[in-house]
């Protein structure tokens, strides 16, 4: 670890807390070169922890934590806090194989208050521990939620924010206000945000007023909040702008420097004792500190390997290699977009990270970014199928959780087609158990008037994407991984697939096995290799390619011809791919051995993806070993 003054004797918050103000401007310049240094060699969230370091200092400098409680929002914002909270000596196990977590989990630590791997939850669970506090007497726990990096776009952010201004409560919401998601933010609350503001002045004079005026016995609780709405109303017509957050009782603050460490620890002194809900608005840079990270927030979300002192990213990728199955999404949908007028794009936010960029940047207003509003990216899909148009709806595996109940009730049941490209689906690797597509094969295939599919490489993404553009094919699943296929020259043809429709991939007598998707391809190297040892069994391949239709002529060819079935899939095994072809197997009078190879029932750590297919035996190694052994 990197020697600093101040940093390498805090251990704790407690330990910050002894330190005088004057130090915490050196603290966050500490801080922010350690973040820098640290995620120079080991990747990570790297410009959106760099932009909240002002802000982690500070709210650990005024509140007791962990007695007090900061719930993140969006966990890529905490990595500050993690190097503040007793983890800077292994911070750079971060991401790692057995090292601590990719995002803030309580799990880890007692200052990590709340899970936080997806946006918006932070106001509904701060709210949830706010009444908590209150119901066990516990009333001067202060609870403070820290949403920021577009979360505020996000439904269950409205959701929290309607409840806790009628829920009695003291929390603090600060909202980190960076104009970013992962890429730019969007939508008409970053435009409100944008124009929001509330002179200081005006604030110490309201407070002042309503101490003075609870002193003379004018003003009590029951009178607050008629003089509260009076006040908004009186302070709107006079500044010809009208602030949402008041509006639902929730007291406003700012906007103000977030990264100006003094003011914000005089700011936070002093709210913090003030009752009822409260609101602070700071503006903050992503990346702030590295000057390409605040120039292209976006790439350095998360840019990899990098010189921290150059700032120059060290890329990987080699020449000739494969590119990412996005990639041949993002290129493909463009193509099809061009020969069909009826295709349009939607993502939730993530327009870099699905490659829907491409589209974007050629047909703007054919695409659109919903924001971190996944069940509002379906069922706005949904409403243009329903009038003639073909969405390509992008969302990544793990996120499309979000809006099971719009696929089930605006999609499927009306089987209008939208064309679900799940992305990021399977094992993801370091961003671990949170960001993991493990259950979508699982939740998705009892879904009537649904095609599932998966493709074994990139020519079969874009055969699929082909093949589902086709309004008759109602709602259509795509499910595909995160990182590169095996394809170099991936231009193929673009040719229909028969729905329901697999494929033998390789001939065999004495073992079936049976995969769904990219999984194959290991599958494949597996029965490879068994072939070469001698008195190995004779192993068959098939690529179902569908999960629903299933191919009930291949199925029957396998049930006829082989008592011994391994199935393969980059799923839970609880529910997924195997369960179907078992289910499918007794329902027709077959009675194979059946082994199951799969995501276990348990929620799988972060390490890098071929470490995490080991451990879970979806390697190509263990697959071997699976088969030698049945």
């Amino acid at each position: 670890m990197p020697e600093f003054h101040y940093l390498n004797k805090i251990n704790s918050p407690a330990d910050l807390r002894k330190l005088p103000i004057e130090a915490l401007t050196e603290v966050c310049r500490e801080l922010r070169e350690d973040i820098i240094e640290e995620c120079s060699h080991n990747p990570g969230h790297l410009a959106s922890s760099l932009g909240t370091v002002e802000l982690t200092v500070a709210l650990h400098y005024v509140f007791s934590t962990p007695d007090d409680r900061i719930v993140w929002d969006v966990g890529h914002q905490a990595y500050g806090h993690k190097i503040l909270t007793g983890r800077r000596d292994k911070f750079s196990t971060n991401r790692k194989l057995h090292g601590i977590m990719p995002f803030p989990s309580p799990l880890e630590s007692e200052y990590d208050t709340f899970a936080c791997g997806h946006a918006s939850n932070s106001i509904s669970a701060a709210l949830g521990m706010a009444t908590a506090a209150m119901q066990k007497g516990e009333e001067n726990r202060k609870i403070i939620a820290v949403i920021g990096d577009g979360a505020m776009s996000g439904g269950l952010a409205f959701e929290g924010l309607n409840n806790v201004s009628e829920t009695p409560n003291n929390m603090l919401i600060i909202l980190n206000d960076n104009d970013m998601s992962i890429d730019r933010s969007v939508g008409g609350m970053k435009q409100y945000l944008l124009h929001l503001h509330t002179s200081g002045t005006y604030n110490r004079l309201r407070f002042g007023a309503a101490k003075q005026l609870y002193r003379w016995g004018w003003l009590n609780d029951s009178r607050k909040r008629a003089v509260i709405r009076f006040n908004n109303a009186l302070k709107s017509f006079l500044t010809n702008q009208q602030n949402i957050f008041e509006g639902l009782n929730i007291r406003y603050f700012g906007p103000t420097d977030g990264h100006d460490v003094k003011e914000l620890v005089a700011t936070l002194l002093r709210i913090k004792n003030m009752e009822g809900p409260k609101l602070l608005h700071i503006h903050t840079t992503k990346g702030k500190g590295l000057d390409v990270a605040e120039k292209s927030p976006t790439i350095w979300h998360a840019p990899g390997k990098f010189d921290a002192e150059s700032g120059e990213r060290l890329q990987e990728k080699q020449a000739g290699e494969p590119p990412k199955f996005q990639d041949v999404f993002g290129e493909t949908l463009l193509e099809l977009a061009q020969k069909n007028e009826k295709i349009v794009g939607v993502t939730p936010a993530m327009p870099t990270g699905c490659s829907m960029n491409i589209m974007m940047d050629a047909m703007p207003e054919r695409t659109f970014d919903v924001g971190i509003a996944e069940g509002h990216a379906m069922t706005f899909s949904a409403g243009m199928a329903k009038e003639g148009l073909i969405p390509f709806c992008n969302i990544y595996s793990a996120f499309a959780q979000r809006a099971y109940d719009n696929i089930i009730h605006d999609a499927a049941l009306l089987r209008l087609p939208v064309v679900i490209c799940l992305d990021r689906a399977g094992l993801v690797g370091e961003d671990g158990a949170t960001h993991h597509g493990a259950f979508d094969i699982a939740a998705l295939r009892c879904i009537p008037n649904l095609t599932i599919a998966s493709p074994y490489d990139e020519c079969e993404l874009r055969r699929l994407m082909f093949t589902a553009q086709k309004p008759e094919k109602g709602t259509f699943v795509i499910r595909y991984p995160r990182g590169r296929g095996r394809i170099a020259d991936w231009r193929c043809p673009l040719e229909e697939i028969p729905i329901g429709k697999g494929r033998k991939m390789r001939e065999g007598s004495d073992i079936a096995v049976v995969t769904l998707g990219p999984i194959g391809n290991l599958a494949a190297d597996a029965i490879q290799a068994l072939s070469k040892q001698p008195g190995a069994p004779s192993v068959a391949h098939y690529d179902l390619r569908f999960l629903k239709p299933l191919d009930e002529e291949m199925l029957h060819e396998i049930g006829e011809n082989f008592s011994r079935i391994v199935t393969v899939e980059d799923g839970v095994r609880m529910g997924g791919m195997g369960s179907a072809v078992l289910e499918w197997m007794a329902d027709h009078g077959y009675k194979p051995e059946v082994k199951r190879l799969g995501l276990p029932d348990t929620f799988v750590e972060h390490g890098t993806v071929p470490e995490l297919q080991s451990i879970v035996g979806i390697d190509a190694e263990s697959i071997r070993k699976a088969i030698e052994n049945f």
